[in-house]
Order: C-alpha cells, then structure tokens, then sequence
C-alpha cells in the first residue's frame, strides 16, 4: 500500500483583529525567534469531540490536542505516540499494546488504558450518534453494538491493566494500524466527559486534552483560536511552537493580503494568483486524498432515475469545474481519488475504469440529452427543477455556479437553484436528509479506497441520499471478509464499477490548493488525509 496521504475543504469577508492575529512573546531560547504561528482554516471549527467530529477543520484540532496508540509523521509514517510496544497474533486478530508510562492529560490525570476502552465504546454506542462507528467494523462484535443488538461493554477492546491494552478483531483488518492513527480512535477522559455533559467538546473551555497541544478561545461559534503547548505532553521537551493562533478565512483573496502584511504564515490562493505565484518563495502545491462529488437524495423522486442521474454526470465538464475552482483541483473519472493507494505495482483506479465507467463519467452534452429525454419519459415530466445545496465558501460557490450553468444549459427543461449555507448548517441538513443535491467533499481517513466506498452502502451513516444497491452492498462486503488481497481489491474495483454505473454519487474533482507558506515555518507535516497537518515538530527558523 502506498504511503498514506491525506484530506475535506472550505468564503465572505472574515474581519480578523490585530489581536487574534499577532505574535505573542515566547522565543525560542536557541534562536530568540518568537515560536508562534498564524496559521489559517477555510471553515468553521464544528467540534472537539472526537465522537462526533464529522469534518477536517475538527480533525486538525483533534489531532494536534489529543493523541493515540500512533502518529502520522512525515510521508504518513505510522510513529508510536501512547503505544511503545505491540504484539499481533499470528491469525491478525488480537492486537496487545503496551502504554507508555506516566502520561497525563491536561487536568492532570493519568491517560490509561481504560481511556482507550471508554473513548470506543462511547463512540459505537448508539446513543452517541457518530458518523464515524462505521470504522470500528470488524472490532469484536461492533456491528451488533453500532445496530443495538449488544451492549457498548461487549466491543472486542479491554484494558488488563493500566498500561496494557487488548484489541480482540472478528476478522484481520489489513488497514488496523492505520486506523489507530485516525483521531476517531484516540481515548477520552471519563471523567471530562461526565462533568461537561452535553457540553463536552462545544468549545475550549468544555474539554481536556493529552496532545502536544491544548486548545484556547474557542467559545462554540468563533471564527479564532489558539493551540497552546501543552505542558502536560509526556514529549513537550520535541514541542518547540508555543501558539499558533487559527483564524477562519473564508475569501482566498483577504486572506493573502494577511499573509502579504505579516499577519498570516500560510494563505491559500485563488487560482489568478495561483498562476501569478507559482514561481515564489513559499509556493506550496497541498495535494489531498479527497474527491468532491454530489449527492442526489432519493427522497425527491427526480434523483431516483438511474438514467437522469447519468444525464447529470454527462453535462459536467469536471475539467472546466475544477479549474473554475482552482488551477491545482483535477477532473476525477473515479469515485476514489488517484494516487492514494497503489496496488500490485499500479494505482488502485486503473483497476476500476472500464468503457462503461468512463462512458458515464466523460462530458458528453449528446449523450446526457439522450438519458435526459429516457427520464423524461419515466418521469411524466419535461421540466424538473432541484436546489442544490453548497458551503458557503468561495471554492463552493464557484462550484455551485458553475454546475447551475452548465446543467441547465445542456439539460433543457432542468431548472438549479443554488443555496449556499455554512458549512456546519449544510452538514446538519445533510446528515437530517433535508436537500435535493448536496455538493460536498470526502478526505480518506487512511489510504484504503474502503474508506470511500464504505460511505454508500445501504444504512451507511455517511450515505445522506439514501442510494441503494445489493450487489454494491455484497462487494463491499466481500472485500472485508477475504483474506487474499487480490480478491479484495478485486472486489472494490467491482463496487466501484456499480456505483459509477449508476451514478450513485456524482463525482467531480479532487481537489489540489495552492498555498503561500512563509519559508521561515519548518517541519509542518502535511499528509493529506484523515487530519492534513501534524504540528507537532514544527517550528520558526530565524
């Protein structure tokens, strides 16, 4: 499997203060160089609850605050973080890790095993709600908790004493290890959980912490905060930034001229000044493990058509689209992005294109007209009209104009109206099913294509349009079972061929940012999937 990689994505005028944005005091003691960021994030902050994290802003803050079995450093190398020692059967179904010793979190408690065994139990708990215990499948009797059918206290995870830690698995999971990096696995505290209550994870204040860093200023809706270095960490001694103020810039324009004035160290561009820059100090190219596609919910009778979703997919020209957004996206022709998992000497997607992927997948005005006019006979109807639903920053307005257009002028007789919300409001109504067609974007958790294809089985947490399809469900399936690897990929090139072939979802582009870095910032790791950047060895050179 090729190195793990990374990603999901975020605009309107953020008015950011002097205060929020400047450097504090602290220095390097080697260098006299202040150790503080001013980093920038393209949306909202939605949550510190690693139980209910749903998106990539979240999962950066949980993964720079918290910390697990492992760490993702640099190229994705999986490092031993709370683990120091594992032990695996030879079947790959128990797994034993040895914690390490004297660990805290940031009130001064000791992280145990027990940390681990409560956090999982209280994430496939049925009560919790989160869309992530899908990724605990395969963990001793998780389905049967996730669905009800067994008590949260049977899941396959124990703690045999305070640093010794036993996963019991129904069947080997080739990706474990990976997973035990993902933010979703770490522990929590009992005890912050029960104080805080419906609190917990709302804000800075309402949550403890074991990473690197702690979290300040975030009150549950601001548009700024701060990591904090963590005094707490076991390995603060490796921790040299002392704060990196964050601050939601949501127009790439602002925030570049923030980062022209001193006041940001890192500025996405707009793709005019991505083909201005491209030769500057501190161009970055942030590739991510992520495609940004559509859902068409089936509760509206239009999104039901087979043949009216495949008109849709041939009246986008997702290379137009992407480079409408930005320079750096790239069209897609598979639902899971390139260049994230490499199998048998070649990329997983050449696995999964064949003629009839590639036939529904390429702009063909003609053709969609044809499966336009079939749908308009199985419909009854010459004219539809759908809203389509989309964050409220600047990359997906332009997507959402751009699909506006370029649906409505190759399917005459399709009327688009696009509503633009806040990020946290458009998942919220998502996730309740409220909307016709949801643009939005998936970043691999690890670089598996389960982790994309996992999201639209039948009942899946993440499948907010209601799709549906045996044999989808039965690869899918299949490949979690097998124990011969080609089978397995096998197995999901099958999926994916079906999902295509339907239209399921509509996948459009993978998305690409150009960014501005100060060349003065070192060792920020960035892998492009699960949680993009690990802060952790970063630092100021003078």
């Amino acid at each position: 499997m090729k190195k793990w990689k990374k990603y999901l994505s975020a605009s309107m005028l953020t008015v950011v203060s002097a205060a929020t944005l400047a450097a504090c005091s602290n220095k390097d003691s080697s260098t006299g160089t202040k150790q503080t960021l001013n980093w920038m994030t393209k949306s909202e902050l939605q949550t510190l609850d690693l139980s209910k994290v749903t998106d990539a802003t979240s999962m950066d803050q949980i993964s720079n605050s918290m910390e697990g079995l492992y760490r993702l450093g640099k190229n994705s190398k999986v490092e031993n973080a709370l683990a120091t020692k594992t032990e695996v059967s030879k079947d790959g179904k128990t797994w034993h890790f040895t914690l390490r010793k004297n660990t805290k979190w940031s009130n001064g408690d000791p992280v145990t095993a027990k940390d681990f065994v409560y956090s999982w139990r209280r994430t496939v708990d049925p009560k919790t709600a989160s869309q992530y215990a899908y990724l605990f499948s395969g963990v001793k009797n998780a389905d049967a908790v996730v669905a009800g059918k067994k008590k949260a206290d049977t899941l396959g995870v124990k703690a045999d004493d305070d640093q010794h830690l036993t996963v019991t698995l129904d069947r080997r999971i080739p990706y474990f290890k990976l997973l035990m990096g993902f933010g979703v696995f770490f522990p929590q505290n009992k005890h912050a959980v029960e104080k805080y209550g419906k609190n917990y994870g709302t804000s800075s204040k309402t949550m403890v912490y074991n990473g690197p860093f702690v979290s300040k200023g975030w009150t549950g809706s601001n548009l700024s905060w701060k990591l904090v270095k963590n005094n707490n960490y076991w390995d603060k001694n490796k921790v040299k930034l002392s704060t990196i103020n964050y601050s939601v810039q949501k127009t790439p324009s602002t925030d570049y001229n923030l980062y022209q004035s001193g006041k940001l160290d890192a500025a996405l561009l707009a793709p005019q000044a991505t083909k201005q820059l491209k030769h500057q100090s501190g161009y970055t190219i942030r590739p991510a493990s992520s495609t940004q596609y559509l859902q068409l919910n089936e509760k509206n009778r239009l999104f039901k058509n087979a043949d009216f979703r495949r008109a849709l997919s041939l009246s986008i020209n997702r290379k137009a689209l992407a480079s409408s957004v930005g320079g750096a996206n790239k069209p897609v022709t598979t639902f899971s992005p390139a260049n994230m998992t490499e199998f048998n000497g070649k990329d997983y997607t050449a696995l999964v294109k064949t003629a009839e992927t590639d036939k529904v997948m390429t702009y063909n005005p003609a053709l969609a007209k044809n499966y336009w006019k079939k749908a308009q006979k199985a419909l009854g109807q010459s004219k539809v009209n759908f809203t389509l639903l989309t964050y409220d920053d600047d990359d997906a307005k332009k997507a959402g104009e751009y699909l506006q257009s370029t649906i409505e002028s190759n399917l005459k007789g399709v009327s688009v109206k696009v509503n633009s919300l806040p990020k946290k409001t458009a998942l919220v109504r998502g996730q309740s099913g409220n909307f016709d067609a949801l643009l939005m974007g998936w970043q691999a958790d690890f670089t598996d294509p389960i982790s994309f294809l996992d999201l639209n089985t039948t009942n899946a947490s993440y499948n907010w349009s209601k799709w549906a399809n045996k044999d989808y469900d039965k690869y899918v399936a299949a490949s979690k079972t097998t124990g011969n690897m080609d089978d397995r990929f096998e197995d999901l090139a099958k999926a994916e061929r079906v999902l295509l072939t339907e239209q399921g979802v509509v996948p459009l582009y993978q998305p690409a940012e150009a960014w501005m870095v100060r060349p003065t910032v070192k060792n920020v790791v960035y892998n492009g999937a699960g949680a993009n950047y690990n802060f952790k060895y970063a630092y100021v050179e003078k």
